[in-house]
């Protein structure tokens, strides 16, 4: 992994590898050491990426190339030539944006209470954010999200974001993390709670939970909880177990239930992520608020990890990594910031082809750092999408993304990539139109 200590210029030998040679081995993650099924197109134009059947906006495969007359002059009984499937919407798109406006796709910003107010606008505008979050727990209703999500999918100009809508997210777990309520959106449950449903009734309550957030114009849940707290631990566990927001205490209960949630919500149109990878129910500490939260139990192959790998089977869309350390896996690097966790395990192990978001980079766990720093080792160690409230923070991390992209070229190359990734998954949820 290149391990990101400062702005790097293009003094390196692999910095200096032109954009078209690296294009076809940049991944969601380090141009080094990356699976191959994850690698975008060797022209942004172009795919060459085999369809999986966890991709949910499968690339196609090219034809093989035609001989050429020119080549071949005695030629008189050749086929009509075949022709190259054109490239996905993703693509078209990608390859129409400015860098600004594909770094803005990288960014899931704050709602200031829930509104959309002067600051977030102008900073859309500026540095082309290009996703959004409610942030607080309303109870304003139905019909007032909505208003607000109309505001923001105004903004979807074609100077701010090249015309493409926003993903417009919600902490709509249920229980204590219901974000959104009020007249129109019915009390969710928590995740504990659900967990003694059948996993068919609580596919059919989240398809309605889901109809709900998309009458209100949110399209993406940032749930369900893929976090298995150990039996007896609850009062131990402040993010997950204090807070009831786990489905059960085995890993079969949450892998059954984080399926069953992930297909009710998608048969209402709203997209899910599956959180906070590798795990946050053997901690003790909650990253909002503390720094240097440890798991020192879990480890690479770990049975905990089976809701994970029932949400990738599932083709959960997003994937949320935690802000925790894992010492039996990485013990150097939060695993927010570590390519073991990111390009080893979620895209190599677990075979992950969709968006990997971060948890908040605005939170107290990773405060020290500098917004550039954060950024940066995020996207660098192969994160797509980053998440945080402070939209100041933000701006500063989108100018230090541009600047570093500007002048180091498998940075650039990671950048374009990660935007592909979110693009392609606007693509299959209904965002784009080419």
């Amino acid at each position: 992994m290149r391990r990101y200590t400062a702005m790097r210029t293009e003094t390196s030998p692999r910095a200096r590898v032109s954009f078209v040679a690296l294009a076809g081995a940049i991944l969601a993650g380090c141009v080094a050491g990356a699976p191959a099924s994850v690698a975008p197109p060797a022209s942004i134009g172009l795919p060459t990426a085999a369809p999986t059947a966890t991709d949910a906006t499968p690339d196609p495969t090219p034809y093989p190339a035609t001989p050429s007359p020119a080549a071949d002059p005695s030629a008189t009984d050749r086929p009509a030539p075949i022709a190259t499937p054109a490239p996905t919407c993703a693509l078209q798109t990608l390859a129409s944006m400015t860098e600004a406006q594909r770094i803005g796709q990288l960014f899931m910003v704050g709602l200031a209470d829930d509104q959309l107010n002067v600051t977030l606008r102008a900073a859309i505008g500026r540095y082309h954010f290009g996703s959004v979050l409610f942030t607080k727990r309303t109870s304003t209703g139905l019909a007032a999200v909505r208003a607000v999500s109309e505001a923001v999918q105004s903004q979807a100009t074609q100077s701010a974001t090249h015309g493409v809508p926003f993903f417009v997210a919600a902490n709509q777990e249920g229980g204590l993390v219901q974000t959104l309520s009020g007249s129109g959106f019915a009390v969710v449950p928590s995740a504990l709670t659900q967990g003694s449903m059948s996993p068919d009734q609580l596919q059919a309550a989240a398809t309605t939970w889901g109809r709900e957030l998309r009458t209100a114009g949110v399209n993406l849940d940032l749930a369900p909880v893929a976090d298995v707290v150990p039996p007896g631990t609850d009062d131990q566990n402040a993010p997950i177990g204090e807070l009831d927001r786990e489905y059960g205490h085995d890993p079969a209960t949450v892998a059954s239930h984080v399926a069953a949630f992930i297909a009710g919500m998608r048969a209402a149109g709203v997209g899910t992520t599956a959180k906070h990878f590798p795990g946050l129910g053997r901690v003790e500490g909650n990253t909002d608020f503390t720094s240097a939260v440890v798991d020192t139990v879990t480890t690479r192959h770990d049975p905990y990890l089976q809701p994970f790998a029932r949400a990738v089977a599932s083709r959960v869309p997003f994937v949320m990594i935690s802000l925790a350390t894992y010492t039996q896996i990485d013990p150097q690097d939060l695993a927010v910031f570590s390519n073991t966790v990111i390009n080893g395990m979620l895209r190599g192990d677990l075979g992950f082809r969709g968006v990997v978001m971060s948890d908040s980079l605005g939170a107290t766990a990773v405060a020290l750092l500098s917004p550039a720093t954060r950024a940066i080792r995020f996207l660098d160690a192969g994160g797509d999408m980053i998440v945080l409230n402070q939209v100041d923070q933000a701006s500063a991390m989108a100018s230090a993304i541009a600047s570093f992209a500007a002048t180091t070229s498998w940075f650039r190359a990671r950048v374009d990539n990660a935007a592909w990734h979110v693009l392609r998954a606007k693509e299959a949820a209904g965002l784009l139109t080419c």
